[in-house]
Parts: structure tokens; C-alpha cells; sequence
């Protein structure tokens, strides 16, 4: 019979709200394990036997859950009031509405939850003191197994990159370029990869390639351009800096996520020979020390979920400066 308001819930309609793998997707699917970018990692609901007597507490089990997920993605979900021994176990309104809406939350990525903590800056490759043509840093979270990573994404973890100068090129002080790669930098800001695409803090330069619409459910074990800036001022127009991702196998299976920051210094290097003029910096046009640093957002159980999400290991895969 068709489920509405007014009817018995049937033990194959229950099941439905609790256990479905397609849409309309069960509790079990985005909160349970599931699979893509569906699963949050929290324990599954039991089913019921067929024709079983739905009973107050399979009713109530499935509710509370459904309060436990809308604390953490930010839902509002439909009033309802919980069920006793005795009631008649009949139908509840828009069920099925407030399971879609938490389901299409947890497939984004649980954009609204405030459920998150940003890690400390847990890898930070530095260049070389001084250096002119570029400065590739790769670096990595790994998570303790596939569903882990597809959890932590799905509930509303990010993966983050800032460049950021720490040292001056220049003699005497901050160098012409040094000064381009803070505009760059401070262009991107803080770049962060999220469960569907991917953001920048920052505004302003030449925008060469936009991949910001791909997160971390669209990478493959080739790397994938996320965003790629030049300089918009001359005579440092061809100072470039790229961040790329990917992972190593596909989702489902990936349990590594590596971000690969590139930073290239286009223009031509000026350093003057000794002896130098006096009063004349020799190094007008090297770059100081950069670092690539990479955090992270963290869920947390603050909202109610049961497990909280975060990278097993962080590491500096390579440090290259030329």
C-alpha cells in the first residue's frame, strides 16, 4: 500500500527509511558506512524481520538518529514526538523528506555543519634561503582506510594549503619579487580542498586555470589542476603559482591525498657579480625563503556524531627547490 499519513508503517516501508542503497536513501546508507559520497561512519540501525511488528523502540531508534545527523549537518528536520508501548505504531509525517534533505547534506559534504576544528600547521616545507626559478613542494594526508577518508570528506573535512614568505631576498630587505610572491600569496590565501570543490581565502592577479569546482570526490591518481595565478603587474608577470591534487587510487579505495604547490619564478634573475657597486643590493632580484604549509578541518562530535574524522598521518613527500 502507498505510505501516507493516517496508515500502520509497514515493516518494508520502515526498512526503507532505515536501510535503502538508492534513492530515497536509508539512514544506514549516509550515515552508516555507505559508499561515495554517501557515509558519515557512524553504527548502523538493525533492520526488522519480515512482517515483524514495527515497535515503539525501532520507531523511536530510527528518530533519534535522525536528530543525531541534522545536529551535525545544521538540518531542520519535521517535529515529532516519540512513541510508547501501547501506541498504535502509525505512519510519520514527511519522514522520507527530512531523510533526503540530511542525505543531499552528507553528499555535499555537510557544507553547514559547525561540527569542524582547524588543525595546527601540521607540514611546512621551506625553499631554499634565497632561490629564482621555483619552489614544488608535495605534500600528504593519509587517512587509516578508505571508508575513513570517504567519512571524514563527507562530514565536512577539509584538506588546506598556505604559502606564505618568511624570508627576504633581498640584501638589505624585501626584494622587488618578494613582493610579487606576497601578492600571489595573498591572492590565493588559503586554498582548501572540501568533499566537492574547493575554495581560495584570497582574491585578485590573473586567474590561468579555475579547478576550484573539483573537491576531493572528483580527483584520480593523475593530478588535477585546482587553481593556477600569475602576477597581473609588470615587469613580474610570469611569477606563476599552481596547487594541484590527487589520490592514490580512486575513491572508494584512496587512502592518500596529495597536494602539490608550485611556485615559479618567471623573471629573469639579476644578481650582480662582485664587486658590486657600493650601496647597491646584489640580490634586488632573488626571492627569500618560502614555506607551503599544509592543515587541516577536522570534524568533530560536537554535533552529536559518535565518530569524529581526521588524517591518521601528514607527510612532506618532496621539497624541491631550483
Amino acid at each position: 500500500m502507498a505510505y501516507q499519513a493516517g496508515d500502520t508503517i509497514l515493516d518494508d516501508e520502515y526498512n526503507t527509511f532505515v536501510n535503502n542503497a538508492t534513492s530515497p536513501y536509508g539512514w544506514n546508507h549516509f550515515a552508516g558506512s555507505g559508499g561515495s559520497e554517501y557515509g558519515l561512519g557512524e553504527t548502523a540501525i538493525n533492520t526488522v524481520s519480515a512482517g515483524s511488528t514495527i515497535t515503539a523502540s525501532d520507531w523511536n531508534t530510527l528518530f533519534t538518529n535522525m536528530d543525531t545527523i541534522s545536529g551535525h549537518t545544521g538540518d531542520t528536520l519535521t517535529t515529532r514526538s516519540a512513541v510508547s508501548a501501547g501506541d498504535t505504531i502509525a505512519i510519520k509525517a514527511a519522514v522520507a523528506a527530512d531523510l533526503a534533505t540530511m542525505a543531499a547534506s552528507v553528499a555535499a559534504g555537510c557544507p553547514s555543519t559547525t561540527a569542524v576544528t582547524t588543525s595546527a600547521t601540521l607540514q611546512s616545507p621551506s625553499s631554499s634561503a634565497t632561490w629564482y626559478g621555483s619552489f614544488t613542494t608535495e605534500v600528504s594526508a593519509t587517512f587509516a582506510n578508505a571508508d575513513k577518508m570517504r567519512h571524514f570528506f563527507n562530514a565536512g573535512g577539509k584538506v588546506r594549503i598556505t604559502p606564505v614568505r618568511t624570508g627576504t631576498g633581498g640584501l638589505s630587505g624585501a626584494s622587488g619579487k618578494d613582493g610579487s610572491w606576497d601578492a600571489l600569496y595573498s591572492a590565493l590565501g588559503t586554498l582548501t580542498i572540501a568533499s566537492q570543490s574547493s575554495t581560495r581565502s584570497g582574491s585578485g592577479e590573473t586567474l590561468q586555470v579555475d579547478g576550484l569546482a573539483n573537491g576531493f570526490h572528483d580527483l584520480g591518481t593523475s593530478y588535477t589542476t585546482i587553481i593556477q595565478l600569475s602576477d597581473d603587474t609588470y615587469p613580474y608577470t610570469a611569477n606563476v603559482l599552481s596547487v594541484q591534487a590527487k589520490l592514490d587510487a580512486f575513491v572508494g579505495s584512496a587512502v592518500t591525498i596529495t597536494i602539490k604547490t608550485i611556485a615559479t619564478d618567471g623573471a629573469s634573475d639579476a644578481t650582480f657579480d662582485n664587486p658590486n657597486t657600493s650601496g647597491v643590493d646584489a640580490q634586488t632580484n632573488r626571492n627569500g625563503q618560502h614555506e607551503h604549509r599544509l592543515s587541516t578541518i577536522n570534524t568533530t562530535t560536537a554535533g552529536g556524531l559518535t565518530n569524529a574524522h581526521s588524517p591518521s598521518s601528514t607527510a612532506t613527500v618532496s621539497n624541491t627547490t631550483t
